[in-house]
């Protein structure tokens, strides 16, 4: 493969990563090209050195993904770094989708649920003093309440260990690239 080859294939993978950084990258490896020329090589041996240019595409949008999360932890950063981190590899995705579908399931389920929880209870809060309800008006209002606060307590707690998933996924990912990032290095002479 030559170099208008690899950095087409390149260019094709990291599609979906925002504009400037993709031309970013791409520069870097023109540069690495360059210099690798510059010094005698071959476009065939510098390509062959850097490896699958999709597998390295697929590589860089994920990190790129773990650092946009790492700046700002949001919802849609945390989308992109879990798909980046998932597009690693086939098998990555075989062994990982079995055991993370049911914990992020797990976690919706409850989030979903505290929301439920916290609207039933501001429901009691403020219609069951007029049902009549054993205990009295203040038993009703302090039910309500107590739900409320169960319903704001499990969307808190569901919402720190989305993060703390999210942070596990991210640091899987970055212990699978530091085994793959030697065999994408050129060797040394």
């Amino acid at each position: 493969m030559n170099r208008a080859e690899f950095i087409a294939r390149l260019r094709k993978g990291l599609i979906g990563l925002n504009a400037k950084a993709a031309d970013d990258i791409v520069a870097d490896y023109e540069a690495h090209f360059d210099d690798a020329l510059a010094a005698g090589r071959t476009e065939e041996d510098v390509a062959a050195a850097l490896g699958n240019p999709d597998r390295l595409a697929r590589e860089l949008k994920a990190e790129a993904g773990a650092q946009a999360w790492n700046q700002q932890p949001t919802a849609s950063n945390a989308m992109g770094a879990v798909f980046g981190i998932l597009g690693l590899g086939a098998i990555d995705i075989l062994i990982l989708l079995p055991l993370v579908l049911p914990v992020f399931g797990t976690v919706l389920t409850f989030l979903i649920g505290g929301v439920g929880v916290f609207i039933a209870g501001g429901g009691v809060m403020v219609v069951g003093p007029f049902l009549g309800l054993p205990g009295g008006v203040l038993a009703a209002i302090l039910m309500g309440i107590g739900l409320m606060g169960l319903g704001i307590f499990m969307v808190a707690a569901m919402a720190i260990l989305t993060k703390w998933l999210i942070d596990a996924t991210i640091w899987y990912a970055r212990l699978h690239y530091r085994v793959v990032k030697p065999a994408l290095e050129p060797a040394k002479a």
